[in-house]
């Protein structure tokens, strides 16, 4: 049988990590923390949000900015203009500041035109101001 995400509950709302962006599926351990959680992991706790996770998430909107409203942008353009010659070390931080954005309500992400799961996308994405 394939798995079926829960339907979220107002005592069991679905979280997003600080760190990743992924999204947080309750647990039943955290009955009586839950407000407390903020991270989905033991890494994502570890490395929290930096200055350049920030960067990445002000160069995304940058980058949108100067395009029009439904256009895109791939993780690599906000890469590329923070990291220079670094940048491939900055693609997954990039996907991160996205998925924040996107639990923010600012951003959209895409595959093939269509907005997707950022917890569950795979592969090349692309990224655009959320339309109403």
């Amino acid at each position: 049988m394939a798995h079926r995400p829960r339907a979220s509950t107002p005592d069991h709302a679905d979280k997003t990590c600080a760190s990743c962006g992924r999204r947080i599926e309750w647990r039943a351990r955290w009955a009586g923390d839950r407000d407390d959680v903020r991270y989905c992991s033991v890494a994502c706790r570890r490395h929290g949000v930096t200055a350049t996770d920030r960067r990445l998430e002000a160069t995304i909107l940058e980058l949108l900015d100067k395009r029009a409203a439904t256009a895109t942008i791939c993780p690599s353009d906000a890469a590329r203009a923070v990291g220079d010659d670094d940048w491939r070390d900055l693609m997954e931080p990039a996907r991160c500041a996205a998925r924040r954005l996107v639990a923010d309500g600012v951003v959209d992400i895409t595959q093939g035109g269509n907005v997707v799961d950022p917890s569950t996308a795979k592969g090349p994405i692309r990224i655009r101001r959320h339309l109403p």
